[in-house]
């Protein structure tokens, strides 16, 4: 499974940037699929997740972030609103062989990408 991140940048506070993820090198349907983010010596924070069952978002994100995509799947995509300093990581897009976004808080995921950098100037 290859998980190809891109878009991210530089912005300013208040700014916007929209994410896409194309997963490929898979024959499965059955899964989720989103974001988690890392800042340098921070943990793994999950951000969003889509899936048929539900869609999930992080305490931090949530009614700023929106992810997407055409019946929860392949590509997807993260529009972030109103971003903040705070939300400056290297952004991964990952998979998980599940049918709902369960867990996606815990970090744990079964593939993920090389990740693409967010900037947020205050």
């Amino acid at each position: 499974v290859q998980l190809q991140a891109s878009g991210g940048g530089l912005v300013q506070t208040g700014g916007s940037l929209r994410l896409s993820c194309v997963a490929s090198g898979f024959t499965f349907d059955d899964y989720a699929i989103g974001w988690f983010r890392q800042a340098p010596g921070k943990k793994r924070e999950g951000v969003a997740c889509i899936s048929m069952k539900n869609t999930w978002y992080g305490d931090s994100v949530q009614g700023r972030f929106t992810i997407s995509s055409d019946n929860a799947k392949n590509p997807v995509y993260l529009q972030m609103n109103r971003l903040k300093p705070e939300d400056t990581a290297v952004y991964y897009c990952a998979l998980d062989r599940r049918l709902a976004c369960t867990a996606w808080d815990k970090g744990i995921h079964d593939y993920w990408g090389q990740g693409t950098q967010v900037t947020v100037s205050s």
